[in-house]
């Protein structure tokens, strides 16, 4: 088994989602956890601090053996932008803190993965993350962006093609 955790970074609210696949050769999904690590109003170090220890304590309690992380992506407000990288910067410090490999994937290529096609809405990532984890409700939408960040990280890692290209 394959044990991976998908991370959707966010100065407030860092989605994550833990998720299985039997081995490089299965496209066969299976649901472990996810949720939200919220910050809370605090200053941006004392946020960044809550993103880095709840994710480090994820790491621990849940043992994957690979990270994959949503890339930023530069919409309107650059400060926002900045935040969103110290996010991501805390989350990627924690999981090579636990010698965990990272990957990053941009948000147009994980809605590619997931839905198929990379303009998706959230709505629309929420109904195939619940579709192709057989999950009884959609989850909330941060841990469903999570969750499809480790989807995509599956369906791209672990082709045909990429095994072709990148593992001889």
């Amino acid at each position: 088994m394959i044990r991976l955790l998908g991370i959707d970074p966010g100065s407030r609210l860092t989605g994550f989602g833990i998720i299985e696949t039997q081995n490089q050769q299965s496209q066969s999904l299976h649901y472990i956890t996810s949720g939200c690590i919220r910050t809370g109003n605090g200053t941006m170090p004392e946020r960044l601090q809550a993103i880095f220890s709840g994710l480090d304590s994820l790491i621990q309690l849940h043992k994957p053996d690979m990270v994959a992380i949503e890339q930023v992506f530069m919409h309107r407000n650059a400060d926002s932008a900045l935040k969103l990288g110290q996010a991501r910067g805390a989350a990627i410090v924690a999981a090579v803190n636990q010698q965990l490999a990272v990957a990053e994937y941009s948000p147009t290529a994980i809605k590619q993965a997931v839905v198929g096609h990379g303009h998706a809405d959230k709505t629309q990532v929420q109904h195939m993350v619940k579709t192709l984890l057989g999950l009884s409700a959609s989850p909330q939408a941060d841990a469903a962006d999570a969750l499809a960040v480790a989807i995509c990280h599956v369906h791209t890692t672990f082709s045909p093609y990429y095994q072709k290209k990148y593992l001889k």
